[in-house]
């Protein structure tokens, strides 16, 4: 027996002592810090395993993934993977498709996977064009190098009226100086919001269709003075996906009946290069239009302009390329990082750049794995997302094809997409439960920044500030399947670059805007870094406690509205206990986490994955995905969202406008919403505070 002890104590005591004196030198460094920051950095240096072999903490990885990304050559990807853009579901795509296949599998990933679906695309029309008039002779057809995803078929001729950027607030602009809009043609500036939600605004506004271009002034150049942009590819639906099969993927054969989604336009769109479009601002008068505008709003007399728009409805096979790195304790639970794979355009900031940063992140974390012991807690997804351009239609399909198994597994998305369009700034949007974490991260890698930027936390921009996009292919993940997702770009001057989805999206243009190395290194260390984290630490570092202040937030905006609630008949109380019984339920857990032993591992699963209900239970269970896919009651659009309380409540004073019972109504689902996710958060039903 003693002989046994004394082999266990030697067997022991050198890894105790090890781990004991690596600690203190770690306390030593950061003795002054306070003692509750202390505890965060305790939480970070864990151990993987009773039985690992290599104990690896936090500031063991950290440098071991600084020396592997310093020497990743991204120039030379960047212009290996340059001219592989090829379109969506045209037969190029499947050989790019299987080089990317190729790749994954050459890096070698737990698994490589290809998955396949029928989508409705749309090509250009030959005869779209658009001409400026004068007492009906032609003076002018202006040259359309790109086209408008998802235009209806139309030709319109009338009267221009400018627009601004197309915002609701630009329209009611307009009608308070009572420029008619209905059944005239709309100019529209690009930027601000996306193009879908433009076209959106003006077809609410009862224009008969949408020109759209770019203004120089708004955009960065790579010679960094404005020059002229050509009319760029966009897309017009207001949703993700196929339109024509909303809510359900599409898979080949699968009989669904004919349906199309609501977020279709029923006006024509085109795109303009900006200097056909200024050519149109100068046959403007000024009469109507706000002073600061600075431009006329109407189109002179005698003068219209016709839009004609031909495009073509094709249904096309798309791929998506996946790998993954199987987690060692908790292979079910998930991180997906995801880039575009191909443009309608040259596609080198778009989709290039993504591509090639997805793919070398992936062979660092399998170089980590592989050589340095590093060992996943949880699976790692890649994912090469097909037909992005459409409207994240590659990403949609997937997730509407996979919802009911990607629920509660999928822990969190990471988008690549578009991730360099300049030097200067940090752009990022996305879930509050991924801000402390990626904040977190930037003073990890402020380093690497600092060598590139100056002040760049002043220039961060988050979700609670810029929720995401619907044009970026995270907001699918967020609004549709309640996914915490997060998106970034570096940027100059907050300016996107002007070359996206024009030919001019090109290596030797992209190589002039940015110095392609040290850029791309710094977005692959900070989705690597925010990859570790998710699948390193015990405690999942979603940070829950956000969206209490969200929700509070929201009953204070409402709280503001109380006597026109009040004449309704109608109290906040019952808000106001649904976001208090959600605060007390961040509290419980944030304790719970706070007392658990580290080494519980079921406990400790239990509350992590009380964390990943969160998201999830905001959206709003009273509405179909099929006719409100993005239910997210805060970053989802449709009546079930406090944005569209808001809207309905302004309109108390207009008795054509307002519904009394259709907005109780929304009070009501909004409320049990909320209570519904403080519920998901308190976990089992006996810990629920049920005097709601």
């Amino acid at each position: 027996m003693a002989a046994e002890l004394v082999g266990f104590i030697n067997r022991c005591l050198p890894g105790f002592l090890i781990g004991y004196l690596s600690h203190r030198g770690r306390v030593a460094v950061t003795q002054e810090n306070k003692v509750d920051s202390a505890k965060q950095e305790e939480d970070v240096h864990e151990v993987y395993s009773d039985d690992s072999p290599t104990v690896l903490y936090w500031s063991d990885l950290k440098p071991m993934l600084d020396r592997r990304i310093e020497h990743l050559n991204f120039e030379t990807s960047v212009r290996n993977l340059f001219g592989t853009t090829p379109d969506p579901g045209s037969f190029d795509e499947e050989s790019v498709a299987a080089v990317m296949d190729r790749e994954l599998t050459k890096i070698g990933l737990d698994k490589v996977w290809t998955d396949e679906h029928y989508v409705t695309l749309q090509d250009k029309g030959r005869s779209n064009k658009v001409q400026l008039l004068a007492s009906g002779n032609i003076i002018n057809t202006y040259d359309l190098t790109s086209y408008v995803a998802y235009s209806p078929k139309g030709s319109v001729t009338g009267k221009l009226v400018y627009g601004l950027y197309g915002r609701q607030e630009d329209f009611n602009t307009l009608r308070d100086n009572n420029v008619n809009v209905t059944g005239v043609l709309v100019l529209l500036r690009s930027g601000k919001i996306s193009l879908s939600e433009k076209v959106r605004n003006a077809e609410l506004a009862k224009a008969a269709g949408v020109l759209v271009y770019p203004d120089p002034s708004d955009f960065i150049f790579p010679s960094g003075a404005n020059q002229e942009i050509e009319s760029p590819f966009g897309h017009a639906h207001f949703g993700t996906g196929d339109p024509y099969t909303p809510g359900f993927p599409s898979f080949n054969h699968t009989q669904f009946p004919p349906s199309r989604s609501s977020g279709l336009p029923g006006i024509p769109v085109q795109s303009l290069s900006s200097s056909d479009g200024k050519a149109l601002l100068s046959q403007m008068e000024n009469s109507g239009c706000p002073t600061d505008w600075k431009v006329g709003c109407k189109l002179k007399d005698q003068h219209t302009v016709n839009l004609e728009v031909d495009n073509v409805l094709a249904e096309k096979k798309i791929l998506n390329v996946f790998g993954v790195i199987k987690g060692l304790e908790e292979p079910d639970r998930y991180v997906v990082v995801g880039a575009q794979r191909n443009s309608y355009s040259m596609g080198v900031a778009q989709s290039v750049v993504g591509s090639s940063i997805l793919l070398e992140v992936a062979r660092v974390i399998t170089q980590m794995v592989k050589e340095d012991q590093y060992k996943p807690r949880r699976s790692i997804v890649f994912a090469s997302w097909s037909a992005g351009d459409f409207g994240a239609v590659g990403a949609t399909e997937w997730l509407e094809g996979y919802l009911s198994t990607l629920h509660l597994k999928t822990i969190s998305y990471i988008s690549l997409d578009s991730s360099i369009q300049g030097t200067g700034s940090l752009e990022v949007s996305g879930s509050p439960l991924m801000h402390t974490m990626v904040m977190k991260t930037l003073n990890e890698v402020r380093i690497l920044l600092a060598c590139l930027y100056t002040s760049v936390n002043t220039n961060v921009i988050f979700c609670s500030k810029q929720p995401l996009s619907m044009a970026d292919s995270a907001y699918p993940f967020l609004a549709y399947s309640g996914v915490p997702s997060v998106s970034f770009s570096f940027k100059k001057d907050k300016k996107s670059y002007a070359y996206l989805g024009t030919r001019k999206d090109t290596f030797e243009n992209f190589q002039k805007l940015v110095n392609i190395d040290p850029m791309c290194r710094a977005v692959a260390n900070l989705a690597t870094q925010i990859i570790l984290r998710l699948t390193h630490d015990h405690k999942l570092p979603l940070d829950f406690v956000k969206y209490k202040e969200v929700l509070r937030r929201v009953s204070i905006d409402l709280n503001a509205k109380r006597a026109d609630i009040n004449s309704l008949d109608l109290t906040l109380d019952w808000i106001h206990s649904a976001t208090g019984d959600f605060g007390r339920a961040a509290a419980t857990l944030m304790n719970d986490f706070d007392s658990s032993d580290l080494e519980n591992k079921p406990f400790l699963r239990s509350l992590n994955d009380r964390v990943m209900k969160i998201e999830h239970s905001l959206l709003s269970p009273y509405v179909s995905p099929k006719d409100s896919p993005f239910r997210h009651i805060l970053y989802g659009y449709g009546n079930h969202t406090v944005e569209a309380l808001k809207n309905h409540l302004s309109f108390l004073k207009d008795e054509t406008l307002f519904d009394k019972d259709g907005f109780k109504n929304q009070m009501a689902l909004l409320t049990w919403t909320v209570q519904g996710a403080a519920n998901a958060l308190a976990g089992e039903i006996w810990e629920i505070y049920n005097e709601f």
